[in-house]
């Protein structure tokens, strides 16, 4: 899945496959996450947040399933 930066202190960057609904995040320190179930809405969200880290945690940890990668 192609990844594109984003400007965050904990995250590197994030990724969206749109078919499968599948949220790919790439945090500062090398973990890979991928979120499941992610409505596009939720992704475009996130790129446009102001906090993308605050976004994440809000919106998408805690609320879809998640694999690290």
């Amino acid at each position: 899945m192609e990844r594109s930066p984003v400007s965050s202190s904990n995250v590197e960057s994030v990724g969206y496959e749109g078919d499968s609904e599948t949220l790919e995040v790439e945090f500062k320190n090398g973990a890979l996450y991928q979120y499941f179930d992610v409505p596009q809405s939720i992704f475009e969200g996130l790129i446009s947040a102001d906090s993308v880290g605050g976004y994440l945690a809000e919106n998408v940890k805690g609320v879809y399933r998640y694999s690290r990668v």
